[in-house]
C-alpha cells in the first residue's frame, strides 16, 4: 500500500534563478520511523519513483526490504519522487529551470525540515547516483556514505549527447515517448545482451524480430505510465549532473567531502562508462579521500544496476550489516 507523503517548499529559487512560490515534493518512508534508526536515502533513476520494495512493481525490491541488503527492520529508508517525474501528479512545464544540483538541494531541504541532520547513506543508480554526488558536494558532512552506482560526478559529453537526441525525439516524434524509450534501450543494454536474449529469432507468426517486439513493448509500457513532460524533465536533469561549480576545480570540490565514497560501476556500461569512474577513483585517492571502487561484471550494460542484485549486495554487505 502506497504511503506517499507530501511536503511543500515555499519561495524556492533555482540555481538558474527561476522563482517558484510553491514547490510540491513527495516521498515515502519504509522501515523504522524517522529519527528512530539510521537513515538511508535511496534516489531513483530516470523513469523510477518511490516504489522501491513492493512485490509487484518495486524497482529495487531485491535490495531494499525486510532482511534484504538495506534491511527495513534496521534502517529508515526514505525515497523521494524527483520533482516533475509525474508519479505524484506533479509536472513541471519549464524543465530547464532545474538542474541535478537543484534536486539535491530540494531533497536536503525537505530532510532538514523533517529535522534530519545526518543520514547514514545516500545511494542511487544513474540519475539517482548523480544526485547523490551533488548532495555529497553541497553538504559534505551530511552522509556517512555516498554510494553512486552506474553514474559519475558529471555527465560526460556522451551522456549529454544522448540526452540531446532524446529531447529531439520527444519534441519532434509522432510517437515521442515510445520512440525515445526505444532509442534509449539501445544504450541501457549491450549488443551482447541483445544477442543472448534474442539470437535473431522472430515472434511466433514470423512477422517481426523478437528484438523489435521487445522494443515496442517497452515503448508502449512507458507511454502508459509516463508523461512527456516528465520524460523531458528527467532527461534534462540527467544532462546537468556536474558537481564542479562557479569556476572551481574538481580537486577543490572533492576536498570538501567528508563522506566515504563507494563507487560501483559496470564493466559493460555503454552510458556511464567504467573508465570514467576509475579516473574519479584516482583523483579521490590522490586527495586521500576515503573511498572504494567496485565493478559489476555483466553483459547487460547500464541496466545491470537493476539486475545484478547479488553483486551489489556482496559489495555493500560490510556497510549495511554494521547495525544488525
Amino acid at each position: 500500500m502506497c504511503s506517499l507523503k507530501t511536503h511543500k517548499l515555499y519561495n524556492y529559487r533555482t540555481y538558474k534563478g527561476a522563482n517558484y512560490k510553491q514547490l510540491s515534493t513527495s516521498y515515502e518512508v519504509f522501515g523504522r520511523e524517522i529519527l528512530s534508526a539510521p537513515i538511508v536515502l535511496v534516489n531513483h533513476a530516470l523513469t523510477g519513483n518511490t516504489d522501491v520494495k513492493s512485490k509487484e512493481k518495486g524497482w529495487w525490491k531485491e535490495i531494499v526490504g525486510d532482511d534484504k541488503l538495506i534491511d527495513t527492520k534496521t534502517y529508515t529508508v526514505i525515497v523521494f519522487n524527483i520533482p516533475g517525474n509525474g508519479s505524484d501528479g506533479v509536472l513541471i512545464d519549464d524543465y530547464k529551470d532545474f538542474t541535478a544540483r537543484d534536486i539535491a538541494n530540494i531533497f536536503y531541504t525537505v530532510l532538514n525540515e523533517l529535522k534530519i541532520k545526518k543520514v547514514y547513506a545516500i545511494i542511487g543508480g544513474s540519475l539517482g547516483g548523480g544526485i547523490a554526488w551533488e548532495m555529497a558536494c553541497l553538504y559534505p558532512s551530511f552522509a556517512k556514505y555516498i554510494i553512486p552506482i552506474a553514474t559519475n560526478y558529471q555527465s560526460s559529453d556522451w551522456v549529454i549527447a544522448h540526452s540531446y537526441i532524446q529531447e529531439s525525439i520527444l519534441i519532434n516524434s509522432k510517437k515521442p515517448l515510445e520512440d525515445a524509450r526505444k532509442m534509449a534501450m539501445l544504450l541501457y543494454r549491450t549488443p551482447l545482451s541483445f544477442a543472448k536474449k534474442f539470437d535473431r529469432t522472430k515472434v511466433e507468426d514470423n512477422s517481426v524480430y523478437k528484438v523489435e517486439s521487445w522494443l515496442n513493448h517497452h515503448g508502449g509500457i512507458l507511454r502508459k505510465r509516463f508523461d512527456i513532460k516528465a520524460y523531458l524533465m528527467m532527461n534534462h536533469l540527467l544532462s546537468t549532473i556536474n558537481i564542479v561549480y562557479k569556476g572551481k576545480t574538481i580537486e577543490e570540490t572533492f576536498k570538501k567531502i567528508e563522506s566515504t565514497i563507494i563507487q560501483i560501476s559496470i564493466n559493460s556500461d555503454l552510458f556511464f562508462v567504467a573508465e570514467e569512474n576509475i579516473k574519479t577513483k584516482k583523483i579521490l585517492d590522490e586527495l586521500q579521500i576515503v573511498n572504494q571502487y567496485h565493478e559489476i561484471k555483466s553483459i547487460d550494460g547500464h541496466d545491470a544496476f537493476l539486475i545484478e542484485h547479488e553483486q551489489i549486495t556482496e559489495f555493500l554487505k560490510p556497510i549495511f550489516t554494521k547495525h544488525n
